[in-house]
Parts: structure tokens; sequence; C-alpha cells
């Protein structure tokens, strides 16, 4: 195997589900301790961060990742252990190895390889890496943020290793993405006996034209980097399990999903007004997962995609489909961001894997954008 390879297959050994990084954090600070990085380590509650970083000027130019994984669910659902790294026909199999182990490796090499070239160059190098990214996302990339703010130090540039890809390694890079914003909504009625409606108030019925509003509403139509916003329930309960009584209240998720051309507030407004409008009782909690963000084409998007093209020969799409990441923390500081990592089609399932042959290239690419950045 190659380093890279070598590197992603120790830290798979690792079960770091999230959040407990399991050591990987620390694999990967001897590495970079060994190449000057000063080392910082940034636990907050039960969560581990890394800090690292080479040099103290501008312009800043930083690798961002985590260590934590996803249960692996059902291990009888596999054909190899999810945390012994098994290699099949060219593809490495592991839980992690896509998301995002694999380009946490590449980062590595790929920096080794730059320093060993360039001891001198212009600005600094960092590594953010957290083991807070798979689950509530409270205690790592957001604190360190707020710690890095609180020394004045500014991250200009940044690459996340998610796994951006689509077919094949480099064809999709994620220069932003959509804010997130949850509902959870209870409506009160009034339980009753089906053959006797005019005694109750059934939540389903009196909440049903709210939803179906809602369901129908065009709220943006997107702009050059977004899609439009989108409404949609994800899950709906009610009743008792039996045929002949009207529950006494509803519980239902919704997402939003939206672009820069609406806000989070506004958001919430227009579903309030429109709930009141057709019925009152009801309770609304929310919870902003994120708001969207963008970097525009530049100087960083211009080093990706050429950088893409140098290695595999590849058009590098710009993209801000997909869920959160952590780019939500670090790019409203004014950093330029993109996020560029394997092919994602392996990834929260069993038998995640990713390709030995991607992960060499992923390096190669990586390096590239350290040159084009910093020399």
């Amino acid at each position: 195997m190659s380093s890279t390879s070598d590197l992603c297959s120790e830290l798979i050994s690792r079960p770091s589900v999230s959040p407990d990084d399991q050591g990987c954090q620390e694999i990967l600070a001897v590495r970079l301790e060994k190449l000057g990085f000063n080392i910082e380590h940034l636990p907050f509650a039960d969560v581990k961060n890394l800090w690292a970083r080479r040099g103290e000027a501008a312009p800043l130019f930083c690798f961002a990742g985590h260590t934590d994984v996803v249960p692996a669910g059902n291990i009888a659902d596999w054909q190899s252990d999810p945390f012994s790294p098994t290699i099949r026909d060219g593809l490495l199999y592991g839980r992690g190895s896509a998301d995002m182990k694999g380009s946490l490796a590449a980062m590595i090499t790929a920096c080794e390889s730059f320093l060993e070239q360039n001891s001198q160059f212009n600005g600094s190098i960092a590594f953010l890496i957290t083991s807070d990214e798979e689950s509530v996302a409270t205690h790592g990339t957001v604190k360190v943020i707020e710690e890095l703010q609180k020394r004045n130090e500014q991250i200009d540039y940044c690459v996340i290793g998610e796994p951006s890809s689509n077919k094949k390694l480099g064809d999709i890079a994620r220069n932003g993405r959509r804010g997130s914003l949850n509902g959870r909504l209870k409506v009160k009625g009034k339980e009753g006996h089906v053959a006797y409606p005019e005694l109750a108030i059934n939540p389903i019925h009196v909440f049903l034209p709210a939803l179906a509003e809602l369901s129908q509403i065009e709220w943006d139509q997107g702009n050059d980097y977004f899609p439009a916003t989108s409404f949609q329930i994800s899950n709906i309960s009610a009743g008792q399990g039996t045929n002949n009584v009207i529950p006494a209240e509803m519980s239902l998720l919704f997402n939003f999903r939206f672009s820069t051309e609406v806000t989070a507030e506004g958001l919430k407004a227009q579903v309030h007004s429109i709930f009141d409008h057709h019925y009152e009782d009801y309770e609304l909690e929310w919870q902003l997962s994120g708001n969207p963000f963008i970097t525009e084409v530049g100087v960083l998007t211009d080093a990706v995609t050429k950088s893409v093209k140098t290695v595999t020969g590849l058009n590098c799409s710009l993209s801000t489909g997909g869920g959160t990441s952590d780019g939500r923390f670090i790019a409203p500081t004014g950093a330029q961001l993109v996020e560029l990592g394997p092919v994602n089609a392996s990834i929260h399932k069993n038998n995640e894997h990713v390709s030995i042959a991607d992960l060499d290239q992923l390096a190669l690419i990586y390096e590239e954008i350290l040159k084009k950045i910093l020399l």
C-alpha cells in the first residue's frame, strides 16, 4: 500500500464513533509535529480537537476535517469487520474510509511531500481536526473557531476533506452549502370516539390545510449558486394505533434546506403566520443546524479546479448540494472555503470504501492546491 492508504488504514482501525476520537488525532499530531507544526489539543466537554499550525505569516491555509465516524450499524451486513481495514480489488474497506479518514490521510501525506520540496513558502499551513462533526457538532469546530477568533487568528483559505466527489474523484467540489432549519411541531386536539366527531377536535384534520399550504409555497427561485429553498416533512405521528379513537395530538418534524435568498428568521415568521391563520393551539420548536454559506469563484476555487485538472484531467464542477458540514462554522469568519474529497457513494453505509488509487491522487491534488496558494 501507499503511505496515504497506510495512514488511512491506521485511522480506520481506531473505532472513533462520534465523539470518541480513539487516539486518531494523536496519530496525526505525531506526523505533523515532525514537520515542524505547533501542536495544540483543544478539548471541549467530551470532544477532542486538534489545532496544528506551521508558520505565523499570512495567508493562512487550513486543512479541516473530522476523525469521528457514524456507527457501523449491523456488523453482519459488512463483508469484513468495519474497523479492520481490508483491501479487496483495489478498494480499502472500513468505516470512515471515505468519510473522512481517507481525506485526512491524504492531507497529511500531501503536506509532507509539499514541505519536503518547499521548506520556504508564503504564509502558513494549519490543520483543524475535530471528533464532533458526525454528532451534535456543538463542541468541535465551532469551539475551535471561537478560540481562534479570540486570538485574532484568521483562516484565509480552507479545504475540508468532505467526500464531495460523485462518480469520479474530483468531478465535484463544494464551494458552499444550503442552510438547514428544523421544526418540531406539536398540534393539540381533543381526544374522542370517531363516531362522535362533534365532541372531539382532530388535530390532523385541522392542521392538514396548513401543511398543504406549506408544501405548495415557492419560497424562492434560488440563484446562481443555490437551488430553490425546499420544505420537507420528515416524520408525522398521531393516535394510539387504533381505528376508533380521534387522537389528542399530532407530532411532526420538518426541515427547510434554504438558499441565501431567504433567512432562517424570515422562514420562521412565515411558517408561524400560516399556522396561526389555520389553528393556534400548537407548539413549535426550532433548531437551526446552519446558515447557508458560499465561496464565490476566486483564488481558492481556481486553485482547486486547476489542481483537479492537473492531476486527473477532469473538469471539476462547483456545487452547493448535499447536507451540512463544519464549513458552516468556518466560512462566516471570512475564509474562502471549498470541500473536496473522495467519491461519496458508500458513505454512512455498510461496506464503506475508498479507492486506493483515488487516495494517492487526492494527496497529489491537495499538494497542488498548496503549491498554487502558497508558492
